[in-house]
C-alpha cells in the first residue's frame, strides 16, 4: 500500500498546524467518494430468487420472438457476447441455451430501496444514478465509520448479508475516478484509487472510458492519434479546446483525473417517460391509443410516487424505416394525472403521419415538486373557467388517490384502464402482479377507471380550455 501523499517539509513553527489540520494542509484530496454498482442487477435478483439458475447464462429482457432487447445479462451470458441493449433474437443466436426472463420492475425497485437504505446508514450524501448504482460522499463521517476504504468494505458486506447480492465498489477522490475504479475488477470488485495512483490507473485505459467520449468522439480522437487516456492527457489543453470546444476542456480535465462535481443527494430529475418497441409495426390507431393510455397511466403513477408533476408532454414515434419524430406540448398547469397526460399525448399522436410505427413512447418533462405553490392566474382571469377546471381536477385527484392505494398495496398491475383489460400490458411487472394479486374490489376499480377515462375524453361536458390542455 502506498503511504500518505507527499507533503513539503514545513518550518518547525508550522509542524503543529500540519499535525492538527491535515486536511487543510494537504494538497491532494483523500479518497472519500464511493461509486457502488450492483453487478448484473436484474439478472442477479432473478438468480437469487431461483437458485437453480446459478451458473447458467441468464438474461432479463423482451421476448426473442419479437423485437425485445436485453435489459441485463449475467456474467455467464456475457461470455457469449450478450449484453444490455442487444436485440433478444441476436442474444439467442449467440447463446442458444440462454435463459431469457421477463422483467419484474416492482421486485427490482423493492430491492433497490433496500440497497439505497444501506448506503444512507453511512452518509446522507447519496446520489442515486439508477436502480442499481449510486455515488456516496463519506466526508465528515470518518470518525463514525472510518475512511472510504473501510466504509466500502462494510457496505459490500451489508448488501451481501441483507439482499444476497454482490456489488462492486470504487473509492477515489472524485466521482469520475470512483466510477472508473468500480468498473476495474467486476464482478464483486473492490478498488481504491489514491491520488498518487491516478496516472498509473488512467493512462493505459482506452479513451472511450472517459465520460462524454462516445463512438463519434472516439473516432475523431483516434484520427488524431489519441488511443488511450494517457494520449489525451499528453495533449495541450488549449489544443483540445480549440478542436472540441467546451467538451474538449471537460474530457481533458477528466483525463487528468480532475472532476469538480460534487455528490448531489437532491439530483433533479429532468423527465420521466416510457416507450415500447412493438413485435411488428403497428398501424391501427385505436390500438396505438390503447398503448399510449397505458404508458400515460404508468408515467403518471411514477411521477406521483416521486412527488413530482410536469408541464411538457412529449410523444416519440419511430417508423419502420427507423425514422424517429417527436411532438411536444407544454401545459399552462403542471400535472401528474394520467387522463390529463393522455389527453395531450392522444392529440400529439394525431399530428404524426399515420404510417405503421415500430416504437411509441411518451414522456413528461419540466418537472417540479408537488409542494411548489400553484399558479393562480389561469384562464386569463376567467373565474368560471378556472372553477370548472378545478372541480374537474379535484374529482380526478380523489379518484386517482383511491387507485394509487390499490396499486401500492397489491402492485401496479392490479389497476389498469378498462379498455386495456385482457391485453398484454407494457407496465412494470404487470402480468406477474395480475396473476398473483387478489381481485381487490374489482367493481370499485372499474368504476373509478371509467370515470377517469371519461374525464380524459371530456366526459364532464366541460369544453377544455387552453389553460387546461396547454397553449
Amino acid at each position: 500500500m502506498l503511504g500518505p501523499p507527499f507533503c513539503e517539509e514545513l518550518p518547525p513553527t508550522q509542524e503543529f498546524l500540519a499535525d492538527s489540520l491535515p486536511l487543510a494542509m494537504s494538497t491532494e484530496p483523500a479518497p472519500s467518494i464511493l461509486h457502488v454498482d450492483m453487478d448484473a442487477f436484474y439478472a442477479s435478483v432473478e438468480v437469487r430468487d431461483n437458485p437453480s439458475l446459478a451458473g447458467l447464462p441468464v438474461c432479463v429482457g423482451g421476448p426473442a420472438s419479437g423485437r425485445g432487447v436485453i435489459s441485463a445479462a449475467s456474467y455467464e451470458a456475457r461470455k457469449f457476447g450478450v449484453h444490455s441493449a442487444l436485440p433478444s433474437a441476436e442474444a439467442r443466436r449467440r447463446c442458444p441455451d440462454l435463459v431469457l426472463l421477463p422483467p419484474d420492475f416492482d421486485k427490482y425497485t423493492s430491492v433497490s430501496r433496500q440497497v439505497m437504505a444501506i448506503f444512507r446508514r453511512y452518509t446522507p450524501l447519496v446520489e442515486p444514478l439508477s436502480l442499481d448504482e449510486a455515488f456516496l460522499d463519506i466526508t465528515g463521517t470518518e470518525r463514525l465509520f472510518g475512511d472510504g476504504e473501510e466504509v466500502g468494505h462494510m457496505i459490500r458486506a451489508d448488501i451481501l448479508r441483507e439482499t444476497g447480492l454482490v456489488a462492486s465498489v470504487g473509492v477515489a477522490p472524485t466521482k469520475f475516478l470512483a466510477k472508473i475504479a468500480s468498473d476495474l475488477n467486476k464482478p464483486d470488485g473492490f478498488c481504491v484509487i489514491r491520488p498518487a495512483e491516478i496516472r498509473d490507473v488512467l493512462d493505459p485505459l482506452p479513451v472511450s472510458k472517459i465520460f462524454g467520449v462516445g463512438p463519434r468522439m472516439t473516432q475523431k480522437l483516434n484520427a488524431l492519434g489519441v488511443q488511450t487516456v494517457g494520449d489525451l492527457a499528453s495533449l495541450q489543453r488549449e489544443d483540445v479546446s480549440s478542436r472540441f470546444g467546451a467538451t474538449g476542456i471537460w474530457i481533458h480535465d477528466l483525463a487528468h483525473g480532475i472532476d469538480n462535481r460534487r455528490v448531489n443527494p437532491k439530483r433533479e430529475e429532468k423527465s420521466h417517460g416510457m416507450e415500447r418497441t412493438f413485435a411488428a409495426d403497428l398501424s391501427d390507431q385505436a390500438e396505438l391509443r390503447q398503448f399510449l393510455l397505458s404508458f400515460c397511466e404508468e408515467v403518471a403513477f411514477t411521477l406521483r410516487d416521486k412527488g413530482l408533476r410536469g408541464r411538457t408532454v412529449t410523444l416519440k414515434a419511430r417508423f419502420g424505416d427507423f425514422r424517429t419524430v417527436t411532438r411536444s406540448k407544454t401545459l399552462d398547469y403542471p400535472t401528474n394525472l394520467g387522463p390529463r397526460i393522455f389527453a395531450i399525448a392522444k392529440e400529439l399522436l394525431q399530428r404524426v403521419d399515420q404510417q405503421p410505427l415500430r416504437l411509441l413512447g411518451v414522456s413528461v418533462s419540466r418537472l417540479e415538486d408537488v409542494r411548489r405553490p400553484q399558479q393562480q392566474s389561469l384562464f386569463n382571469g376567467n373565474p368560471s373557467g378556472r372553477d370548472q377546471w378545478m372541480e374537474s381536477n379535484s374529482r380526478l385527484i380523489r379518484a386517482t388517490e383511491s387507485l394509487d392505494r390499490l396499486r401500492k398495496r397489491h402492485g401496479r398491475g392490479i389497476v389498469i384502464p378498462g379498455s386495456l383489460v385482457g391485453r398484454a400490458q407494457p407496465s412494470r411487472g404487470a402480468e406477474q402482479v395480475l396473476e398473483q394479486a387478489p381481485e381487490a374490489q374489482p367493481d370499485l376499480t372499474n368504476s373509478l377507471l371509467e370515470r377517469l377515462e371519461q374525464e380524459s375524453e371530456g366526459g364532464n361536458k366541460t369544453p377544455p380550455s387552453e389553460g387546461e390542455y396547454g397553449a
